[in-house]
């Protein structure tokens, strides 16, 4: 894997506890993303799946970092979670309008979360694969294990939909590939949001989709209400500096 398709972050930047460890004590709180955008090559916004995002306010994320960095994006609850990708055509292609025109060249992928009880059957299948604006990489995430099946990964593979690889309690951790791009959250487990993974673990994740052979992969620490996300997200980057 080349050293510029393997992109390490986290899904939040402003965790207080990370004062000291991370960001220099005499460091601005409104200065922690400029320093955050320099030590690491992307970041899973999360803020759209609460605001619907506007073009001005992703333009203003898009200027404030580096050439080679990437954002990848949450896809509002109001599609996902309320009208559960139903009867929000609209929305959708809102949506992808807005994040393309305020990212522009830094925009990773799509993240499609879904809610615990969007649990799999084929009508829903259908739904995911018939929302998703093929120009764009959109990831899937399920939470509800009863879409770890073989049917559900052929379908994502011939629909270049990729499949979001998660570390989450009570659900499944291999690792699946469905396209050429490789999508991993780590959440925390067995505490989620809070759980830090071992120095053990978060090699165990590096040698893992390295060994799959993706192009290119997003790894972000999503155990974010502890220190653990910015602890786990240092550790993977020197593993990774290590093994090259």
């Amino acid at each position: 894997m080349k050293k510029d398709k393997l992109y390490i972050g986290c899904s939040s930047f402003a965790t207080p506890s990370w004062k000291t460890l991370f960001y220099p004590n005499d460091l601005p709180k409104k200065e922690w993303f400029n320093y955050y955008s320099k030590h690491f090559n992307t970041y899973e916004f999360n803020g759209s799946f609460y605001k619907f995002p506007t073009v001005e306010n992703l333009s203003t994320w898009h200027d404030k970092v580096p050439a080679d960095f990437k954002f990848s994006l949450k896809v509002p609850r109001i599609i996902t979670h309320v009208r559960r990708l139903e009867q929000c055509d609209e929305e959708i292609k809102e949506f992808y309008q807005v994040i393309k025109k305020g990212l522009k060249d830094k925009l990773a992928c799509i993240l499609w979360q879904l809610p615990p009880s969007f649990s799999y059957n084929e009508d829903r299948l259908q739904a995911v694969l018939r929302v998703m604006n093929a120009d764009f990489k959109n990831v899937v995430e399920f939470r509800h294990e009863s879409w770890w099946r073989e049917d559900v990964i052929k379908a994502l593979d011939k629909n270049n939909i990729t499949f979001c690889n998660v570390n989450y309690p009570k659900l499944p951790t291999s690792i699946q590939q469905t396209t050429s791009i490789g999508y991993v959250r780590m959440h925390g487990n067995p505490k989620l949001f809070y759980s830090e993974y071992t120095q053990k673990e978060v090699k165990t994740l590096h040698d893992e989709v390295n060994a799959v052979g993706f192009k290119e992969v997003y790894i972000y620490f999503n155990n974010t209400a502890s220190t653990a996300a910015i602890v786990n997200a240092l550790q993977l980057q020197e593993i990774y500096k290590k093994k090259r």
